[in-house]
């Protein structure tokens, strides 16, 4: 009697098994939603318009975007005529203290991103947008931002560039 009961959870889920291999079933750890006739993004140089600069953010940022839709969905990129393209600015990039304690020891400093992003689909144009995306990094005040600044914009970055991936691509 086990054995029978075994016999038909084995069959019951090759059955399943099957029927999903013979169904065209798209899924994604990350939620991207991604018609098939959107084939192609680019991705403009988004330029630093803070008034704070960081002399490579624009390059690190426009990059990073670059291989986050390249990486996270099937779309090829292109330098111009695609069929999704993404452009903007870099509007923020400010370092302020956010708790000042007597003692100084366990103070914290905020370093502050904001990025303004122009999502236009040449496929589906009610779906393109204009949004302001923000991210930051506590650090501890008796580091020198200089030391550290790389390691923190890399952690921004990829906070702002999977929000903008997220809301672009996914259905939420």
């Amino acid at each position: 009697m086990i054995l029978n009961n075994t016999i038909k959870q084995v069959i019951a889920s090759l059955v399943v098994l099957f029927a999903m291999v013979s169904c065209k079933v798209e899924f994604t750890l990350n939620g991207a939603s991604v018609p098939e006739e959107w084939k192609t993004f680019s991705v403009q140089y988004f330029e630093n318009r803070a008034p704070l600069i960081n002399p490579t953010l624009s390059q690190d940022f426009t990059e990073a975007l670059k291989d986050r839709v390249t990486s996270e969905s099937k779309l090829t990129l292109e330098d111009r005529d695609a069929d999704i393209d993404f452009s903007g600015q870099i509007t923020g990039y400010n370092v302020r203290p956010m708790a000042i304690q007597a003692d100084a020891v366990s103070a914290e400093t905020r370093l502050t991103v904001s990025i303004k992003v122009r999502y236009r689909n040449f496929k589906d144009p009610k779906k393109n947008w204009e949004s302001s995306f923000s991210a930051y990094e506590d650090f501890d005040s008796n580091q020198n931002i200089n030391d550290i600044e790389k390691e923190l914009t890399d952690l921004i970055i990829e906070k702002i560039t999977q929000d903008i991936f997220n809301k672009a691509f996914s259905d939420w």
